[in-house]
């Protein structure tokens, strides 16, 4: 018996806002560029890439470019599409990082 697989693809997945939003969270708080990276694509292809690209005031061509997994974002490009989607970038400190005393350090 033969099996058919196909490949699973996020942004099929993401239905709402939040949704999209809680995506890009999740895969900031790792810590990982590259995972960033990829949520941005999945959520951009989710929202609709031409829509995102105009709200964000790039080319669509160079924003697929951008998000994909050679691509090389520019951290002015990630916080527009950030924006576009409805997001805002914030930092907060890791709860490794963060003593008793407020102290941060490596």
């Amino acid at each position: 018996m033969a099996v058919s697989l196909t490949r699973w693809n996020a942004s099929d997945y993401l239905e709402t806002p939040e949704d999209m939003l809680a995506y890009l969270d999740e895969a900031a708080r790792t810590g990982e560029p590259a995972l960033l990276q990829a949520a941005l694509g999945d959520v951009a292809r989710a929202r609709g890439m031409s829509e995102v690209a105009r709200s964000a005031g790039v080319g669509r061509e160079s924003l697929y470019k951008s998000l994909s997994a050679d691509g090389n974002p520019s951290f002015q490009t990630v916080a527009r599409v950030v924006a576009a989607l409805g997001g805002q970038i914030s930092v907060t400190p890791r709860s490794d990082v963060a003593s008793a005393r407020g102290h941060l350090g490596p």
